[in-house]
């Protein structure tokens, strides 16, 4: 199991997730990380774990470079971006893994309870071609002071429900092999969501997504958080007509175009909805409402209040 942390300005929080890694009950783990631009002591914090800690290690210069686990020395990237900086640690370590490793994203501000690497890697097991798993999370507050749960997951995760919105948070998501091949492999959309774009390409190729009702972090919301979590359906709704429809839809179609770019990856059914929902974007209200009605099991969120202004963006957006 190989965990990839990006660390930006962490460095108030650091120090309680990696004690909770080391408090894991799955001990076969690595941790590769990279800074992406941090002004504050994080890469001296990882330095300081790395130097104690034999299964830590930095960005890989190439491909080639020493077996994971050993010591590299801080990282100090050039600023990428969430996304991109998750996408560049899992193309740099995924060519020395050996065969059947899994990978997991972690978040620099989060605790993780020590069952979740454990649950993830159990969900995963046996299961054939691309798989994703994700779980639910605790919320809580800067100190660690619980706010509540987070949303339930659903149980419709069969592409293209990934378009309408996303149940994987990266901090809980594990990958397969062959999910992180596909990932690693792929181009995503500008301005992409690594856990986003992987739920949605894991899907669209035919692969699983693997939904744990269970709480697996503690998720700390501290208005820094590049996404955080919106609580209740209410209130995501509000935050969604706040925003208007411009942001969905000019999301929606840059993954529909990514994914079309990308047609060898894409199952037949995959294929037929992206072929089917570009065209209705590019039309107007009669091919969009077709569209939606033809794909209504699947093209939903987790709520009837989400699922129905999601359906007004797509109609008007």
């Amino acid at each position: 199991m190989v965990i990839l942390l990006s660390t930006r300005d962490g460095a108030a929080f650091l120090p309680e997730f990696l004690a909770s890694l080391q408090a894991q009950t799955h001990r076969d783990w690595c941790l590769c990380w990279r800074d992406d631009g941090s002004s504050d002591a994080s890469p001296a914090i990882m330095a300081a774990f790395a130097a104690g800690e034999p299964r830590c290690c930095a960005e890989p210069a190439t491909p080639d470079g020493p077996p994971l686990g050993a010591p590299l020395g801080t990282s100090l990237g050039t600023p990428l971006g969430a996304g991109p900086s998750f996408l560049a640690l899992l193309r740099a370590v995924l060519p020395r893994l050996p065969p059947g490793t899994a990978i997991a994203f972690a978040d620099q501000d989060d605790v993780w309870r020590p069952e979740k690497l454990a649950r993830g890697i159990a969900a995963l097991a046996g299961i054939a071609g691309p798989a994703l798993a994700c779980a639910r999370q605790t919320l809580v507050d800067a100190a660690l002071r619980p706010i509540g749960a987070s949303p339930p997951l659903g149980t419709e995760h069969r592409f293209p429900a990934a378009l309408a919105g996303n149940v994987a948070v990266g901090c809980t998501v594990l990958l397969n092999p062959e999910a992180a091949a596909l990932l690693a492999a792929s181009r995503p959309p500008d301005a992409f969501f690594h856990d986003w774009w992987a739920y949605a390409l894991v899907t669209a190729a035919g692969g699983t997504c693997l939904c744990d009702p269970v709480e697996v972090i503690l998720y700390r919301q501290h208005g820094g958080n590049l996404v955080g979590a919106a609580r209740g359906p209410v209130r995501r709704a509000l935050a969604a007509l706040r925003r208007g429809p411009r942001p969905f839809t000019n999301r929606l179609r840059a993954m529909l175009d990514a994914l079309a770019a990308q047609p060898s990856v894409l199952c037949p059914e995959a294929a037929a909805a992206v072929t089917r929902l570009r065209a209705a974007l590019a039309g107007g209200l009669v091919p969009r409402a077709a569209a939606l009605w033809a794909l209504r099991a699947r093209l939903r969120r987790r709520g009837a209040i989400e699922t129905l202004l999601f359906r007004l963006w797509f109609l008007i957006g």
